[in-house]
C-alpha cells in the first residue's frame, strides 16, 4: 500500500514516515501544499495523511483540487486547529476523516486501516484469501498457520494483489505501490518478486494474465 504524507513539520513528517514504513506501507511525503497537489495527480496513492495548514497552497484547497479532478484516493485530514468548522470544512471539501494533533500514533495507524478496508472487499485488519492471511497491523503474512519470511517489496506486491483478488494488477500499478517518486522504476524487478512469492506461496496462487498483468486467484 502507498501513502502520501504531506506534512510541513519537519519531526511530525518524519516520525509519520517511519511509523508508516515500519507498518509496510510505502511513503511519500510533501512539505508544502504545491508539492501535494502535483504528487496526487501524477502518481497513484492508495490513501493520503493532509496536514490543513501548509505553506504555498493550505490542505483544504489541495483537497478541493483534488476531488475537482475526480480523484478518489482516501483523505486523512490533519489539523491543529480543534475546531469543529475546520472539521466539517475538511470533511465538505471530500475528507473522509480527520484527526486532531496531538494524536497518538496507533490511533492514526488504525483509521488508516479502517480507511483502506473501505476501499476494499476486506472487512478486518487480517485478510484472507484461501490458506493465505496477511495482517496488515503486523505487516506479516502467514500459509495454513505457518509464517512466510518476506522481503518488504514482496510483501507490497502481494498486498496490493490481495486488495484486488480476483482482478488483474498491471506491472505499472505495481510498481507504482512499491516504488517511491523518485525511485527508478523497473518493470522487470515485478516478474522477480512474482517468481518469489511463487515459490513460497501454494501452486498457481497467482496467474499471469498474458500482456496485462498478474492476478490472486480468488479463493473461497
Amino acid at each position: 500500500m502507498r501513502i502520501l504524507v504531506v506534512e510541513d513539520e519537519p519531526t511530525l513528517s518524519a516520525q509519520l514516515s517511519e511509523a508508516l514504513g515500519q507498518a509496510g506501507y510505502l511513503v511519500d511525503s510533501a512539505a508544502d501544499g504545491g508539492r501535494a497537489h502535483y504528487l496526487g495527480e501524477v502518481e497513484t496513492y492508495d490513501l493520503v495523511v493532509l496536514d490543513l495548514g501548509l505553506p504555498v497552497m493550505d490542505g483544504l484547497t489541495v483537497l478541493k483540487k483534488w476531488r475537482a479532478a475526480g480523484l478518489g484516493m482516501p483523505v486523512l485530514i490533519l489539523t491543529a486547529r480543534d475546531n469543529w468548522h475546520e472539521k466539517v470544512a475538511g470533511i465538505d471539501a471530500g475528507a473522509d476523516d480527520y484527526l486532531t494533533k496531538p494524536f497518538h500514533m496507533e490511533e492514526l495507524l488504525a483509521r488508516l486501516r479502517a480507511l483502506l478496508r473501505r476501499q476494499s472487499a476486506h472487512t478486518s485488519a487480517q485478510w484472507r484469501c484461501g490458506p493465505i492471511m496477511l495482517d496488515t497491523r503486523q505487516a506479516r503474512v502467514t500459509v495454513d498457520g505457518q509464517a512466510l519470511s518476506l522481503t518488504s517489496h514482496e510483501f507490497k506486491v502481494l498486498a496490493v494483489l490481495m486488495q484486488r483478488a480476483g482482478e488483474v494488477v498491471s506491472r505499472a500499478e505495481l510498481n507504482e505501490h512499491i516504488y517511491a517518486q523518485d525511485q527508478d522504476r523497473d518493470s522487470n524487478t515485478i516478474e522477480v518478486f512474482i517468481g518469489r512469492l511463487r515459490k513460497k506461496l501454494p501452486p498457481d496462487t497467482i496467474e499471469t494474465v498474458r500482456g496485462l498483468g498478474y492476478r490472486l486467484a480468488r479463493t473461497e
